[in-house]
């Protein structure tokens, strides 16, 4: 069981859910924000915190975003970890 950042991410990339994370599971790609599902101990609480609700559990995961399992766990090898709150960089209007 794991939360997963989808590809709503894109158009906001708040960074309100590092903030929460008692793991240090999210990793930052250059548009969006990715967790490792390996490390995601399933507490849910980033889930709340992101302004446009681009976070799902797994077994929530809406049918347009049935790659995000993979997804996210291909991209938070390949990126850097992130660990705090930055200045959104795109616009988060819902």
């Amino acid at each position: 069981m794991t939360f997963l950042v989808t590809a709503k991410c894109q158009t906001c990339k708040a960074t309100d859910c590092v903030e929460v994370c008692p793991v240090d599971c999210f990793y930052e790609m250059e548009n969006q924000l990715v967790i490792d599902p390996d490390e995601c101990i399933d507490c849910a609480l980033c889930e709340p915190e992101c302004p446009i609700m681009a976070i799902y559990h797994d077994d929530e995961l809406p049918e347009q975003y049935a790659n995000a399992l993979d997804f996210n766990a291909i991209n938070a090898r390949e990126f850097p970890n992130i660990t705090e709150m930055k200045p959104d960089k795109f616009s988060c209007d819902a």
